[in-house]
């Protein structure tokens, strides 16, 4: 048995083989083992072989704060984090975005305090606390619109951050500027001249995807933002329902290299589309024609009648779209409806009740409350901030 162990032991071959397959929590106990385990953990080489091994969930966050992991597939191991609270704000923190491993957080709303933006590791619980960008006479982060942190590990070890803020005197006349905070530097600088844009572009709810950052508006404007080339440009226009005034987005995301948008004009329809966008903004396809009337059979619950209880032709569906899922074994969307987590496979229109149903609030409470949730794709990674 000793003779055994001491074998295992010597083959540094299978050593690694082993520990590239537990959690990043057991990683940082074992650096401590040995200076050749702290010193074999510790190569970027592992870390990138780590990260192409680990098995990705998703996390839903709900105020105040509270963070749940998904597995689609029922998975019982040990959750790696619940919430940020490793990071000393007396606001408390919460997840605004994670990619690769790295999380982008921000402080709650404290009366009399500046908030605070964080980019950290969860698994590590390591993390930096961002300066505040230049902001050339108006109060720090009190003027930033959105804030997004790109990090792709398989290109750089390094990260950036992209703060998207206000820089007029007047709100009459918007212009807006763009700074970028590299991990290298430490530091913000300005990129390229303020801009004009639409005052409804939602700055707040852009989606990283194909290099850039992504913005869309009700009324059908586009941005979007290369942060290589640091260059500002826009994307096609998604298909509409011209008897609507304004766009009725539901879903807008990006998951396995792909940018979805949904769309759900009405509320008592179970019908819509999963838009994509063509990688070379040509256009954008319907990727996916979806039906949940089978989910409203499956699940009552979900009619209400909030509107007009008196007209049938009224009642309302109750459902979030939280996440639509792009993997080599397939595809899914993630639903919320009162109470479940649902997930719906996109290829064959089955669906399933989420085992791990995330927040206890939603074994307990029955009431749909319509963006209470936000769902982030995580993968647990060594990568230091």
């Amino acid at each position: 048995m000793v003779a055994a162990a001491e074998v295992v032991a010597c083959n540094e071959d299978l050593i690694t083989l082993i520990l590239l397959r537990l959690p990043v929590k057991s990683l940082l106990r074992f650096k401590c083992v040995s200076k050749k385990w702290l010193c074999l953990i510790s190569t970027p080489n592992f870390s990138s072989r780590h990260r192409r091994l680990a098995s990705a969930s998703i996390l839903l966050s709900q105020i105040p704060g509270l963070i749940s992991h998904l597995s689609l597939n029922c998975s019982s191991s040990e959750k790696p984090f619940s919430s940020l609270d490793f990071i000393d704000d007396s606001a408390g923190v919460k997840l605004l975005q994670s990619i690769n491993g790295l999380a982008l957080g921000c402080s709650f709303h404290k009366l009399g305090k500046p908030r605070s933006y964080y980019v950290c590791n969860p698994s590590t619980r390591q993390f930096l606390t961002l300066p505040p960008p230049n902001a050339e006479g108006h109060d720090s982060f009190a003027t930033v619109l959105g804030v997004y942190l790109a990090f792709d590990p398989s290109k750089s070890p390094h990260y950036q951050v992209v703060c998207v803020r206000n820089c007029s005197l007047s709100a009459a006349h918007d212009r807006y500027q763009i700074q970028i905070y590299p991990s290298e530097t430490r530091t913000w600088r300005l990129c390229g001249s303020p801009f004009a844009s639409p005052s409804d572009i939602m700055f707040e709810t852009g989606v990283l995807w194909n290099g850039a950052i992504h913005w869309i508006s009700p009324t059908g404007a586009t941005l979007c933002f290369n942060i290589n080339q640091e260059h500002l440009g826009s994307m096609p226009s998604p298909p509409s329902d011209e008897h609507w005034s304004k766009r009725r987005f539901r879903y807008f995301g990006e998951s396995g290299g792909h940018l979805h948008l949904v769309e759900i004009y009405g509320p008592s329809t179970t019908q819509f589309q999963v838009f994509e966008l063509e990688r070379d903004y040509s256009r954008w396809i319907c990727k996916y024609q979806i039906d949940i009337s089978p989910i409203v059979d499956a699940f009552p619950e979900m009619v209400r009648d909030y509107l007009h209880p008196h007209h049938h032709d009224s009642l309302f569906y109750a459902f979030v779209l939280l996440f639509v899922q792009e993997t080599e074994e397939g595809s899914s969307l993630l639903l919320h409806i009162p109470g479940k987590l649902i997930s719906y496979n996109l290829r064959n229109k089955s669906f399933k009740e989420i085992c791990d149903s995330g927040p206890k609030s939603t074994k307990t409470n029955t009431a749909l409350h319509i963006g209470c949730f936000h769902a982030h794709q995580f993968i647990e990674t060594l990568a230091s901030v």
